[in-house]
């Protein structure tokens, strides 16, 4: 065992028990963390357009503070941009992460000092816990990678601009520059394509332990060393041991995953976003992520089926329950007020709490009330995936309201890396499995409303393919997994086999 690997291990030990200090007390750690918000938030205009000063319960915040997206937020962010101080938080936030709005054009999320210590401290004890439960620490020895995306910023009046992960290249800790792939010039690249095979050149003969990504993205790194080496990434990457990913649920990438690797390796799964760090993957053997509840976030949540009525009901995490659907809403220290993050999640855990992603409450099916989302769709294809030993490159499901013949169906547009075994099983599988994680969908299906799901194959690369046409390919672009409307469906037109 090397020095740093064992001093790795001392820290982690550290880490974790300061950890579960809060982890013990996760409804203080939340108490603390709305006192201290309400308090800075108070000095600010948001504070005052909204009476900060006479909230002290959070039933007086959910009072004052509406739930907000982008939008209504945009005011505020203007006139930061614009050069004012103390608007949404004291001062000036250091920087602004830049996000590709759907209906908003760019998004400017703002970042404070004390939310991006946050984030960096999140990103640094999911390893250390990982480090901590396997004992496994010899892979900071070797050399990481973190496919991410430029970090060269602007700046508008004193504020700095980027990506999200271009901003976090700035903030890896000065023991990991030495290990840290690729370089500084190779990550400035903007183009994803010239980025990824100069990335393939610096590390095709590196000794790399861990690589992190989305994972569409580094399954598209992985076939171009395979391609170029006709070798398994596990007989190129010997010490390759620790997969570190977020964005996207890996499940339906894990059997090409490891075939491209020729082995398992263990992985573990963050929930970031430009917004905040919100939950890591605390184990190996539990199933979820731990939310952080003591990391400058006050939590929120209303249940997705109640999302768009009128003044819906906010519950604290004191009052959650298990297997229910909610849209998670944030207030933070960057400066975020009742602020719908879009994505919904599911507890798994209340000792501790545990959350996995199960969707965003914009992207879902219920073309006729069926109400599918994103969590359904990927456990019906894992399901399918292990009935006929299949592999999948990407996949989305979209409502087909008018075909030319028959009842309307869900079509599922899915690049298969390698077919099934038997289709027929494939597609069986996929429909039972809806029907069994989905009341609406069955009755939709017994009362002839919908006929059985269909499949339509995609080329190979045609995902890749098509997100390079949008201009979409890369860094923090994802494929959006399911859609009630049928624009990406249509999109993938071209790329049907």
């Amino acid at each position: 065992m090397s020095l740093k690997s064992f001093a790795a291990k001392i820290f982690a030990q550290r880490i974790v028990n300061k950890e579960q200090k809060w982890i013990k007390e996760p409804l203080k750690a939340q108490e603390l963390v709305f006192k201290e918000l309400v308090t800075m938030g108070a000095k600010t205009q948001f504070g005052r357009d909204h009476g900060f000063n006479e909230i002290s319960s959070m039933t007086d915040f959910a009072a004052k503070v509406p739930i907000r997206d982008y939008e209504a937020l945009k005011p505020y962010v203007e006139q930061i941009l614009a050069g004012e101080s103390n608007i949404l938080w004291p001062g000036k936030p250091i920087y602004f992460a830049k996000t590709s709005g759907t209906t908003s054009g760019a998004k400017y999320i703002p970042i404070t000092q004390p939310s991006i210590r946050n984030q960096v401290e999140a990103s640094r004890n999911a390893i250390l816990t990982y480090i901590h439960e396997t004992g496994h620490a010899d892979f900071v020895d070797g050399k990481m990678i973190f496919l991410q995306g430029s970090p060269i910023l602007q700046e508008k009046n004193g504020v700095k601009l980027g990506r999200l992960s271009g901003i976090s290249a700035h903030y890896v800790p000065n023991y990991l520059q030495k290990n840290r792939l690729p370089s500084w010039e190779t990550n400035c690249i903007e183009d994803w394509e010239t980025k990824v095979n100069q990335i393939v050149l610096e590390t095709e003969n590196q000794d790399m332990t861990v690589i992190a990504g989305i994972p569409s993205w580094v399954q598209m790194y992985f076939e171009k060393l395979q391609e170029k080496h006709q070798k398994k990434i596990g007989n190129l990457f010997k010490n390759f041991q620790l997969f570190i990913y977020g964005g996207v649920n890996y499940e339906p990438y894990r059997a090409k995953f490891e075939n491209l690797i020729g082995r398992k390796v263990d992985s573990i799964e963050l929930f970031p976003a430009s917004e905040g760090f919100f939950a890591y993957q605390d184990s190996q053997k539990e199933k979820g992520l731990l939310l952080l509840l003591n990391a400058g976030i006050f939590y929120e949540f209303v249940k997705a089926e109640e999302f768009f009525e009128e003044n819906p009901q906010r519950y604290t995490v004191k009052d959650v329950e298990l297997g229910v659907n909610y849209a998670m809403i944030i207030s933070t220290n960057a400066g975020l007020w009742g602020y719908n993050l879009g994505d919904t999640v599911q507890f798994v855990s209340k000792n501790p709490y545990r959350v996995i992603v199960s969707g965003r409450i914009k992207h879902f099916i219920s073309a006729f009330g069926e109400h599918v989302i994103a969590k359904e769709v990927e456990e019906a294809m894992n399901l399918a995936i292990r009935a006929t030993d299949a592999r999948v490159n990407e996949f989305t499901v979209a409502p087909q309201t008018n075909p030319e013949n028959g009842l309307p169906y869900h079509e599922w547009l899915i690049a298969f890396e390698k077919e099934p075994t038997d289709m027929e099983v494939f597609i069986t599988t996929l429909d039972i499995s809806m029907q069994e994680q989905n009341s609406y969908y069955f009755d939709l299906i017994e009362g002839k409303i919908l006929q059985r799901l269909k499949v339509t194959r995609i080329k190979k690369q045609g995902f890749q393919e098509y997100m390079k046409s949008i201009g979409k390919l890369g860094g923090q672009n994802k494929v959006q997994r399911l859609s009630n409307d049928r624009k990406l469906a249509d999109g993938l037109r071209s790329y049907k086999l």
